[in-house]
């Protein structure tokens, strides 16, 4: 089965993400967006083989610093889908505009798809492209393990917001409810920032994208 450490980086506390497979100790970092010691801390302290990471979308917070921890690991980076070339293009720029350490730009050795799968250890994960907050953002879900990482597609009781360039309202609620709600309402989420939560209690009480919104 799957486990998951949540380690929050950066001044946005974004959640990145720890995900490893029980039966091999094999791991991905999930959207590396700083404090680079402070994950590593973590991977060493469980004990995890970092094979890979996975990147959800091309903001600063989610993956600064993808190409410095590439780099030491020597593993490849999986995702996003290509739409966010752009803004993985433009870390320095991002970077500088949001006061953080400054990142490197990095082209993933795989970019992904609506449809894709990724592995971590012996265990695998189903790629959903779902735009709206960026063009090229992808959530990552494990029907066996009914856990997705959605990045900043989804919050308990929010959105992800859509006033960034190429960012599509419209869009971002086709994806949660076309995509994300028939997944099933077991679904525990991981968001990009604040607490878990469920696919059902956010159809119940999330007041953007909830059943009854």
């Amino acid at each position: 089965m799957l486990q998951y450490k949540i380690v929050p980086v950066t001044a946005f506390a974004q959640n990145c993400t720890l995900l490893w497979c029980d039966e091999t100790r094999k791991a991905a970092v999930v959207d590396p967006g700083g404090n680079l010691e402070r994950i590593m801390a973590q991977v060493e302290a469980l004990g995890l083989q970092v094979e890979k990471l996975l990147i959800t979308h091309g903001h600063i917070d989610h993956a600064g610093a993808t190409a410095a921890l590439a780099e030491l690991l020597s593993v490849p980076v999986e995702g996003p889908q290509e739409e966010d070339r752009f803004w993985i293009d433009a870390m320095a720029t991002q970077s500088a505009k949001f006061g953080l350490p400054p990142a490197d730009p990095f082209t993933p050795d795989r970019w992904l798809h609506d449809g894709d799968t990724v592995t971590v250890g012996n265990q695998t994960l189903e790629v959903l492209h779902c735009p709206g907050h960026t063009p090229g953002h992808v959530v990552f879900f494990s029907p066996a393990s009914r856990l997705a990482l959605v990045g900043d597609v989804l919050f308990k009781d929010s959105i992800g917001r859509t006033d960034f360039p190429k960012g599509n309202h419209a869009q971002l609620i086709g994806a949660i409810r076309g995509k994300l709600w028939p997944l099933g309402n077991d679904v525990a989420f991981i968001p990009g920032h604040g607490p878990m939560s469920t696919f059902g209690d956010e159809r119940e009480s999330n007041p953007y994208v909830g059943d009854y919104a």
